[in-house]
């Protein structure tokens, strides 16, 4: 689909066709992460612990056009030098998402739309201020039935199959936002808030009290085999 034009001062998007056509050539770092996207998201990795490619829904996303990447408009800073305004840009982030998806009719779409947000500013030998950027989006960003990952030349985040494998690393610091789906549910049993608020939106006919019941459950058995 077309990307809405970008707005004085707003971040420019670029769906990967618009990429491949040349369009970002004065944004490198975008080129850069769609290369890694198809080099390693969508392939098998032997350290990974499973079977399939790193991210089962990147390939399906980029063959339906629905994969995009955005980059700050303006002189660079994207976020990351001192003064840079990382919350700004993710609240600029989740409304260009959402711009796009108001355009998608079909829930398959809606799935698997994806954009992600390069952040060629920030430092990439530390990856304290994303790590804090990305927790303090996810409690809204779960409650509204999204989800928003950190990814980062140094990001620490284990496997979920493998706790020594990285999947998080990226050649860029980068921000993206998909759908929450219901497969998601490994990337939030750590968190209370956002276990319930899965539940609620995929178990909608379990009484709260029960939930807040498996809640505390799943917690309990987390904390005993940690």
């Amino acid at each position: 689909m077309t990307a809405p034009a970008p707005a004085a001062g707003a971040l420019r998007l670029f769906s990967a066709e618009r990429i491949d056509a040349g369009e970002a050539a004065a944004h490198p770092e975008a080129v850069e992460v769609l290369g890694w996207a198809r080099r390693f998201l969508t392939t098998a990795h032997p350290d990974l612990g499973r079977s399939g490619p790193v991210c089962p829904y990147t390939q399906p996303s980029l063959r339906r056009g629905l994969f995009h990447i955005a980059v700050a408009d303006g002189d660079g800073g994207a976020g990351g030098e001192v003064g840079g305004d990382l919350p700004a840009l993710v609240g600029e982030l989740r409304a260009r998402y959402d711009a796009l998806l108001a355009g998608l009719a079909e829930e398959s779409d809606r799935e698997l739309l994806t954009v992600l947000l390069v952040l060629p500013g920030l430092d990439r030998a530390d990856s304290t201020a994303l790590d804090e950027a990305q927790r303090k989006a996810k409690d809204e960003f779960v409650e509204q039935g999204l989800m928003i990952g950190q990814f980062h030349p140094v990001c620490e985040e284990p496997g979920l199959w493998n706790r020594s494998f990285r999947p998080l690393r990226a050649p860029v610091p980068l921000l993206a936002v998909r759908k929450l789906l219901v497969f998601d549910l490994p990337f939030l049993t750590g968190d209370e808030t956002h276990l319930n608020h899965y539940l609620a939106r995929f178990a909608p006919e379990v009484p709260a009290r029960i939930r807040d019941q498996l809640v505390t459950s799943v917690r309990a058995h987390q904390r005993a085999a940690a």
